[in-house]
């Protein structure tokens, strides 16, 4: 599907976030939401600013347009005083033109709508997917008379003033506000953002349908009938979106423990199902691959399974095939919880942490920081005992937060001027009601 341009008629809900790049989870709540809305507003036609616009057409059949349309990719240089003439003499002009198609782009009646992710964070930079496109983009819609929601959005971390300023003027300027999680509204209030109307609402991808039971190598393969497939998450290790200074030797720790578990497990008749949340992850599965080759001289490769992963299908396919997981990135976490898995969680940032407390599993939540292998074979260990009991407590959590999920959708059509019932007639009309909050 080509992409959207300036000038293309409006009255449409645009969707910001960085979707269609390489990340899982991202993946994840943009499927949730738009599977939901899209059930919902009838005719009310969707678009995407996305820092991936090609890959999120194709995939979901919607127009899209760039985050931030590179213009000018030459000269480039090194030094920091060429860098600032080049911002003066072609960065600032450049930046001028993105408004403008941006005030053309968005109509009046349009909502602007932030689904889920951590994106209120300046971990990876003020540009790109940081702070300053979400500003600009904010902006940009209230400029032109849009409703302006955030939905279910992690936060933190901000680390510089100017992100701190950016980001929360655009939460200022919204209509709606909801957080996946206590610990975002509890990072907002320490850096002095707080509204008494925001709400915490659950991660989106909570909303994806309930999966079906896939069938394991076990249906198919009389030699390992016996044995319990653990998935193992690794993830590339998240620098400064952790913490601000991370500490040297945390990677080498984590790999290490990670791989003595791996000897543990297989010694105890498990195999090992290898998940990643995001496609950067693949080269430190490698890495981890061939330490598992030097600490584990013939070792049986057909016990550690290791397939390709292009989609959130198949992450959820890959998830399903287990019977516990073990997990460090948020979403490997949250659809293991989806598919009904008893987790131990590997805690990089409190948004982990978060997650696991309200589903009532802080017992099974270990820091990355200072994670020793003894201390998650035993969680691992009284995960298996007590299978029976967190699976039920994991499902009956996973449906109350689905239902309160619905009730959010609901609250998204009121506050953008869409209900129930007339959302086939007229829908343009019904965007158009929309006013100010």
């Amino acid at each position: 599907m080509s992409q959207v341009k300036a000038g293309t008629a409006a009255r449409r809900i645009w969707l910001f976030g960085h979707f269609g790049q390489t990340n899982f989870g991202n993946e994840s709540t943009l499927e949730a939401f738009l599977r939901n809305m899209q059930e919902r507003v009838g005719d009310v036609p969707f678009a995407c600013i996305c820092t991936g616009p090609e890959p999120t057409s194709r995939v979901y059949g919607i127009p899209t347009v760039a985050v931030s349309r590179p213009m000018l990719t030459g000269w480039r240089p090194g030094s920091r005083i060429g860098r600032m003439v080049r911002s003066l003499l072609l960065g600032i002009p450049c930046e001028i033109v993105r408004w403008v198609e941006g005030l053309a782009l968005l109509k009046p009646g349009d909502a602007l709508i932030v689904p889920g992710t951590g994106l209120v964070s300046d971990a990876y930079g003020l540009r790109g997917w940081g702070p300053w496109n979400l500003f600009k983009w904010t902006v940009i819609a209230r400029l032109r008379g849009c409703k302006v929601l955030f939905v279910s959005v992690g936060a933190g971390p901000l680390y510089s003033r100017l992100g701190r300023f950016l980001a929360t003027s655009a939460l200022r300027l919204a209509d709606f506000r909801s957080y996946r999680d206590v610990s975002s509204i509890d990072y907002l209030r320490s850096i002095g953002f707080s509204h008494g109307d925001d709400k915490v609402a659950p991660d989106l991808a909570f909303s994806l349908p309930a999966r079906p039971v896939a069938r394991t190598r076990r249906d198919t393969a009389k030699d390992c009938s016996s044995r319990r497939v653990v998935g193992l998450g690794v993830m590339l290790y998240a620098g400064r979106y952790s913490v601000e200074h991370p500490v040297e030797g945390t990677v080498a720790n984590y790999l290490d423990t990670l791989a003595t578990v791996v000897k543990w497990l297989l010694a105890r008749n498990c195999d090992v199902r290898l998940l990643i949340g995001d496609l950067c992850d693949r080269p430190v599965v490698q890495e981890f691959r061939e330490l598992l080759k030097e600490r584990l001289p013939g070792w049986e490769e057909g016990r550690i399974l290791d397939d390709a992963v292009t989609s959130v299908d198949e992450l959820l396919t890959q998830i399903a095939e287990t019977d516990l997981v073990i997990a460090t990135r948020f979403h490997n976490v949250l659809l293991a919880l989806l598919c009904d898995k008893p987790v131990v969680a590997i805690s990089f940032h409190h948004k982990v942490a978060s997650l696991m407390k309200a589903t009532g599993l802080s017992d099974y939540c270990l820091e990355i920081e200072g994670l020793d292998a003894i201390t998650l074979e035993t969680k691992v260990r009284e995960a298996e005992e007590n299978m029976h009991f967190l699976k039920a407590m994991i499902r009956a959590q996973a449906e109350r937060w689905r239902t309160e999920l619905d009730a959010q959708y609901d609250a998204i059509m009121n506050t953008i001027g869409l209900h129930p019932g007339n959302t086939a007639g007229t829908p343009a009309d019904a965007l158009a009601t929309a006013g100010s909050h």
